[in-house]
């Protein structure tokens, strides 16, 4: 071996492990949406008022575990809420992380919770009451990655996408 390709490996190997001592990056996510004609919840359970509240909810992953803050900033007075697992509007209490209403004013809500790397999170945008619906902004911050979870129909979608292009590809072989 010679002493180039000595230092050559040298230097591969201390760049490969100085990338993976690095420290995980935080990110931060902004999104924007909409609750107008979405579907329903019920937060009657909760003592309020709404009991068919249009709503929107995400679904993601953390990368890394720890702290991470969620803020709502909205054109009606909005409900955050965070669910683990799993999220049925018909029962907001089950899978139930954590929440909040009002924050600076009743057009804000933010909150903050320890979540797990690879656990799935179901955030969910609502309103205090029945006609509390309309745009809003998002901002999810914390230590690690935050991944969107593909819906099922999305996954859906992608399996037939490759099933025809395998048979077009068959096809124009058999050609």
């Amino acid at each position: 071996m010679n002493i180039k390709k000595f230092f050559q490996a040298a230097i591969a190997i201390s760049t490969l492990f100085i990338g993976l001592a690095q420290t995980a990056q935080a990110e931060i996510i902004h999104q924007t949406g909409d609750t107008t004609g979405g579907p329903t919840l019920d937060l009657t359970p909760w003592e309020f008022p709404g009991s068919a509240i249009p709503f929107t909810q995400w679904a993601f992953t953390v990368g890394t575990s720890g702290t991470y803050t969620f803020q709502v900033t909205a054109e009606f007075d909005s409900v955050i809420l965070l669910f683990e697992n799993s999220f049925n509007p018909a029962d907001t209490v089950t899978n139930f992380v954590n929440g909040s209403d009002d924050d600076v004013s009743p057009t804000t809500s933010s909150v903050a919770g320890e979540l797990t790397a690879g656990t799935t999170y179901y955030f969910v945008v609502t309103g205090y009451d029945d006609p509390e619906f309309g745009k809003y902004q998002v901002l999810i911050g914390g230590p690690g990655v935050i991944t969107a979870v593909p819906e099922p129909s999305t996954w859906l979608m992608l399996a037939f996408g490759l099933a025809a292009v395998t048979y077009a590809q068959r096809r124009k072989a058999l050609r």
